[in-house]
């Protein structure tokens, strides 16, 4: 799958576990419920987190520190808890690292992604990248907070995005 971030094509790095399976060597992806595994492994590679939408990033607290990327999965489109579990690892765990999101995400949710502290987006193969890419520019003012590094521009709580 394609991965975005700041709106480019960026190659993927990242194996996932695949459930019954050994963990594969160098960088992987394992589910909440294999991380305890995942943290005693023998491996110089990276060691991220798939965590779905009704896991609670308080569960990550400790390994936080070990843990190079955390992938957060949206269901459907409607479904926001990601967005909050990318805010919460920002804002309240201090997560440094590689947010990522995965699935059903619409382009014009992209912008918002970014500022909830997404740094990168899998989206569907044979996708339109150019169509991201607008959606990614179309918006130079936001109104709502940010975990991005923005001071407030003009009237109220206005914000200009930098790029």
């Amino acid at each position: 799958m394609p991965l975005l971030e700041n709106g480019q094509l960026k190659e993927e790095i990242w194996q996932v576990a695949i459930e019954g399976e050994a963990l594969p060597e160098g960088n992987v992806l394992v589910p909440l419920a294999r991380l305890p595994e995942a943290l005693g492994r023998n491996s110089d590679g990276a060691l991220g987190v798939l965590l779905a939408p009704d896991e609670d990033v308080e569960a990550l607290r400790i390994a936080l520190p070990r843990l190079t990327a955390v992938q957060l999965t949206f269901p459907i489109f409607r479904d926001g808890r990601a967005f909050t579990q990318a805010r919460a690892l920002r804002e309240h765990l201090h997560f440094k690292g590689v947010i990522r999101a995965a699935g059903h995400i619409l382009p014009d949710q992209y912008e918002f992604l970014l500022r909830c502290g997404v740094t990168e987006v899998v989206v569907p193969e044979k996708t339109d990248v150019s169509v991201w890419e607008r959606a990614h520019k179309a918006f130079t003012v936001a109104y709502q907070p940010s975990i991005l590094n923005e001071a407030p521009e003009g009237v109220a709580l206005r914000r200009y995005l930098s790029r």
